[in-house]
């Protein structure tokens, strides 16, 4: 019999006991717990949700970043059968609200007195929020008995389990696979954000889709540094690492990730592509720092990898003298790489959004295969993989056995499978608009499957530009070639329904400052060369040369440095770091339009 994910968790507890199953890093300190430990915490975690009054199908929220109190919450709500809602710590107290309200969520979990009080400040707007629990008390007003510290809930559930002890174990075995496992919101375009219902059966196809695909053991180490809050790191992380027994070592913060990695040794690591692509442009930088004979030997052993991975990709036998020179290049340039990574790691993920051909093949001739997928919240993250044994970079992979892909007339995505979700809360008519009648998902996106099988993400539909002259053109391919200049750290391309296309630009100022040297310019800081007409010429040279590889109604006409770095905080980028579209374009509309002159 199929088990949901309470059961899964049980029985691995049983059979890694003592074993080291999570950890967190700390203000420097790793703190971590075994699969007993880790099993013991969510059920007194659930227990004392229970003794708060929340029963089977109840939801409940979760604001905090990335520690053992989050996965530990979030086993112990799914094992009383209740719903887990995630909530992003960058969210406004307005939007966190909201969530909290239209959820119905009974209980919130808060990390720290930030989240509680974006909790508090609209709390007029929960009328069904019953407790606030909060992770780490420092600095909170814990005096009214709307607030109980986690450590007193935990203490409840000791006090049910000591009084009822197979209690925890009844609630899990009466989950069915049908019921709801956790809320998740997107972001909304037109309105408010949408809470996509994923069940215990979703997560479980997506286990049987990765097993079946992935390799990955219970001798694996990850390092994630992705927010539990996205639905990739919950489930293709946290859960489906529960699922094969898989230790999990949870970075401090993302500026820590790099020690973290090396200190823990990955052997898997899931990211998303501007991670890739932010360390490959690093290397890049620190190379054109050294003297031309070492530019040299960097620039032939990228290109005896790019032809060794090249004709692994097409399982074509690598020329004895090719494997020579590979050997010598991984000594002398890709050893440093794999090394700053741990030194173990077999694959990483690079989905969500496309990545140069040049880093898949660098990571690869690393002997780090780079893992290319497509999927999104509504399918319960993957759709499609690329896998060690069957790839084709620049795709997204053949779809996973939980699901089928096809392609609409118009060239949109579609799926259908036991992954995809069953509806978004309380939008039957959303959830009408998301699906064909004939019940497949409209994923929003355009993409093709080749003739091998393999699927290709060109754009979102929404996202595609349709000039005056009535081209379509995918915008994503133009922000990808630009991006491939270290120079360039984000670019956004825009000219829906205009008669040309301009750009939005931030400048990756360490490249800035190494360009301006080597050009002889004189300065004191690297911020004020962005207002200095001799170095925009030089990013004039850089926009040109990207451009001539791009055909002429693709072409960037005008652009603007954006001096405030695109970030979560401020607006422009996901949790996934990927760009905000329609939220740049409304934030710096006057920039925009002062680059359309005669438009009217």
């Amino acid at each position: 019999m199929t088990r949901n994910l309470g059961q899964i968790f049980r029985d691995q507890a049983r059979k890694y006991g003592d074993r080291l199953a999570v950890e967190k890093r700390l203000q420097g300190r790793w703190q971590g717990c075994t699969w007993n430990r880790y099993y013991e915490a969510a059920r007194e975690i659930g227990l004392g949700l229970y003794s708060l009054g929340v029963r089977k199908g109840d939801r409940v929220a979760i604001l905090s970043q990335n520690r053992l109190e989050w996965v530990m919450s979030d086993m112990g709500i799914m094992g009383i059968g209740a719903c887990t809602v995630p909530v992003y710590i960058t969210l406004p107290a307005e939007e966190v609200a909201y969530i909290i309200s239209n959820s119905e969520s009974k209980v919130y979990i808060a990390e720290n007195s930030v989240a509680l009080e974006k909790a508090l400040e609209k709390k007029d707007k929960c009328p069904l929020l019953e407790k606030i629990v909060i992770i780490d008390t420092e600095g909170c007003d814990m005096s009214s008995d709307f607030v109980i510290s986690l450590d007193k809930l935990r203490g409840l559930g000791r006090k049910l389990r000591d009084s009822q002890p197979d209690l925890f174990e009844r609630l899990t075995d009466d989950i069915g696979l049908q019921d709801l496992a956790t809320i998740v919101y997107t972001s909304g375009t037109t309105g408010p954000p949408k809470g996509a219902m994923i069940s215990h059966r979703n997560i479980l196809a997506v286990f049987d889709g990765l097993d079946a695909v992935v390799p990955a053991y219970d001798t694996d180490v990850t390092v994630p540094f992705l927010p539990l809050n996205h639905v990739f790191e919950r489930v293709a992380g946290h859960l489906y690492g529960m699922h094969k027994g898989i230790t999990t070592h949870y970075a401090q913060d993302f500026d820590t990730i790099v020690e973290d990695i090396a200190a823990k040794k990955p052997t898997i690591i899931l990211a998303v592509p501007r991670v890739c692509e932010k360390v490959y442009a690093r290397i890049i930088s620190e190379v054109r720092e050294q003297p031309q004979w070492k530019q040299s030997v960097f620039n032939w052993a990228k290109d005896v990898g790019a032809r060794v991975s090249k004709l692994k990709e097409r399982k074509e036998r690598v020329p004895l003298i090719l494997g020579l020179q590979h050997k010598v290049a991984y000594q002398l340039v890709y050893k440093k790489l794999r090394e700053a990574l741990g030194g173990r790691v077999r694959w990483m993920t690079a989905s969500g959004a496309p990545i140069a051909r040049e880093i898949v093949d660098f990571f690869n001739a690393a002997g780090i295969f780079v893992i290319e997928g497509y999927g999104m919240t509504e399918t319960t993250a993957p759709v499609s993989l690329n896998t060690i044994n069957d790839y084709k970079f620049g795709t997204a992979g053949k779809p996973l056995p939980c699901n089928q892909v096809r392609i609409a007339d118009d060239g949109e995505i579609l799926v259908k499978g036991g992954n995809v979700f069953k509806g978004y809360w309380k939008m039957p008519e959303q959830t009408r608009e998301a699906f064909t009648e004939d019940g497949w998902l409209k994923t929003g996106d355009i993409g093709y499957l080749d003739n091998d099988g393999y699927l290709s993400i060109t754009d979102r539909k929404k996202d595609l530009i349709i000039t005056a002259g009535g081209k379509n053109i995918a915008p994503q391919n133009i922000e990808n070639l630009f991006k491939e200049d270290p120079l360039f750290e984000q670019f956004v391309a825009i000219g829906d329904r205009r008669k040309y296309l301009v750009g939005l630009v931030n400048i990756n100022l360490e490249v800035a400052e190494r360009i301006a040297r080597e050009e002889g310019l004189r300065f004191d800081t690297p911020e004020e060369l962005l207002d200095r007409k001799d170095f925009l010429s030089i990013v004039d040279r850089h926009v040109e040369e990207r451009n001539s590889h791009l055909a002429r109604v693709e072409t960037i006409k005008y652009y603007r440095i954006i001096k405030e770095p695109f970030s979560e905080e401020t607006g422009e980028l996901t949790p996934s770091l990927k760009v905000k579209r329609k939220f740049v374009t409304e934030k710096y509309r006057d920039i925009i339009e002062d680059m359309y002159p005669n438009d009217t």
